[in-house]
């Protein structure tokens, strides 16, 4: 019995022209966006932070973190049962990291999987683009209770992050995303700074000409229980968040 072998050249040309319509659907998909617009508020595919009143003024590491639309529109859980659209719940951007959709997964099935977690992916909750992993994420958070130490902002944008599998990774959590803001994010502008860190600042001078040192080693050992209990809960104690 003869073996059929097929041309090399017309198998290299039947995956050239299939690699191509994949690449020109991709491409597709990820349309150009349009530049950062700090003054009308609009940051294309960019994790957004400010700082929260009281607690900021006590922590200034800790602040509310928002996720962004390809339009630039804001979204964030800013209450039970409630994800705020296009209007940031405490205020103006003050820091921003626009991310790169290339290093997420878009799937529209199993077999469509660019990631190396297929399966986790896709019993997690996948999405065929940007928007799409974050309306669902949004969807989700709907029905959640808004809890500062167990089931925030971090959370649901850490829920956004996992579903797109950015950066090869499911493991986003409210950690992590505060890291990636603080460490690699960019101030708006000089004002974004002082209104970030000078409450703090306030605070720390009054308490201490007030109070004296004490007051210094009380607000260190508030800010140091604050990272040892979400070191724990993210790390240690998953089950004890809510989301």
């Amino acid at each position: 019995m003869q073996r059929i072998r097929f041309p090399v050249m017309e198998v290299k040309e039947a995956y050239d022209v299939e690699h191509m319509r994949s690449t020109q659907s991709i491409q597709h998909e990820l349309w150009p966006l349009d530049e950062i617009d700090p003054k009308k508020a609009k940051f294309p595919c960019c994790l957004v932070w400010t700082p929260l009143p009281i607690v900021s003024w006590l922590a200034p590491f800790i602040g509310h973190v928002g996720i962004c639309r390809e339009d630039g529109a804001i979204l964030d859980f800013a209450g039970s049962n409630f994800v705020n659209a296009d209007n940031f719940a405490f205020g103006a951007v003050a820091r921003y990291l626009q991310l790169d959709r290339t290093q997420c997964c878009f799937a529209a099935n199993l077999g469509g999987h660019t990631c190396k977690s297929g399966y986790k992916h896709a019993e997690f909750g996948t999405a065929i683009t940007w928007d799409d992993a974050l309306q669902s994420s949004s969807r989700y958070f709907e029905h959640k209770t808004y809890n500062l130490f167990t089931c925030n902002c971090h959370s649901f944008v850490a829920n956004c992050l996992n579903r797109l599998f950015y950066g090869g990774s499911m493991s986003w959590n409210m950690i992590n995303v505060a890291g990636l803001v603080l460490l690699k994010g960019q101030w708006v502008d000089a004002m974004s700074v002082l209104r970030s860190f000078l409450p703090f600042l306030l605070v720390l001078s009054l308490g201490v000409f007030m109070v004296g040192w004490p007051f210094l080693v009380a607000l260190l050992s508030f800010s140091l229980l604050l990272v040892v209990w979400f070191l724990l809960a993210n790390y240690c104690f998953k089950t004890l968040l809510e989301c």
